[in-house]
Formats: structure tokens, sequence, C-alpha cells
């Protein structure tokens, strides 16, 4: 039996500020746990880690969502972004945070295929 695979879907983007924390935590949480964890962003979540962006969203008394952020990457969480989503969107490659990388549709495919779950926010 190989390792457990856990994979995060974010298709909202930052205009829905309160759906944004849950994978990165939930991520967080499985690496916690000994699972490995990657979230893949579609569609307008592709905005959630568009330079500058994520220090803007904070909800609550949650820290903001860069401090969020950059926990779930030191935790060595996998973040990648759907291609075709930053092209229907207008951004350019060079727009996102470095940590993250930029891949075609059939890596969400096979994404899917190789986790033991998946979940979508």
């Amino acid at each position: 039996m190989g390792e457990e695979i856990l994979l995060y879907v974010q298709t909202s983007g930052v205009s829905t500020p309160e759906r944004l924390y849950s994978p990165l935590v939930l991520a967080q949480t499985a690496k916690a746990m000994g699972i490995e964890a990657a979230i893949y962003f579609l569609g307008m979540g592709v905005t959630v880690v568009k330079k500058g962006e994520a220090e803007k969203v904070q909800v609550g008394s949650f820290p903001n969502l860069k401090e969020v952020l950059d926990q779930t990457t030191a935790a060595g969480v996998k973040l990648y972004v759907c291609e075709a989503s930053t092209q229907l969107i207008g951004l350019e490659k060079g727009e996102f945070i470095p940590e993250v990388e930029i891949v075609g549709a059939a890596t969400l495919n096979d994404l899917v295929l190789e986790a033991d779950g998946t979940m979508w926010f």
C-alpha cells in the first residue's frame, strides 16, 4: 500500500473569502497527520495565489490569508494552478506566488486518480 494522498480543489476566488481558509487548514492538518496533501487552484480559485491578493483577505479573528497560505507551504503542501484558468481570466504566469506550479488540465485528472480522497471548495 502506498502513501495516502488528499487533494483539495479550490474553485472559489478572493471574492468569496469565507470559502478560502478551509482547504488550506485541511491540507495543513493532513500533513500533520502524515498524509500527503495538494491543492489545485481552478477557475476563479487561481486568484487566491495571485501575488498580493492573499494579504487583502481576512475573515473574523482568523489571521490574514497570506499567513495561512505561508503556513500551508511551509508544511510542504503542494500548490498547483490550472494554466487554462489563468488564460481564461487573463493572468500571466509571473503574476503568481513562487510556491505554485502552473500545470495543464491533465494534471488535475492525474491528481484525482492518484488521490485517496478529493474535496472541492
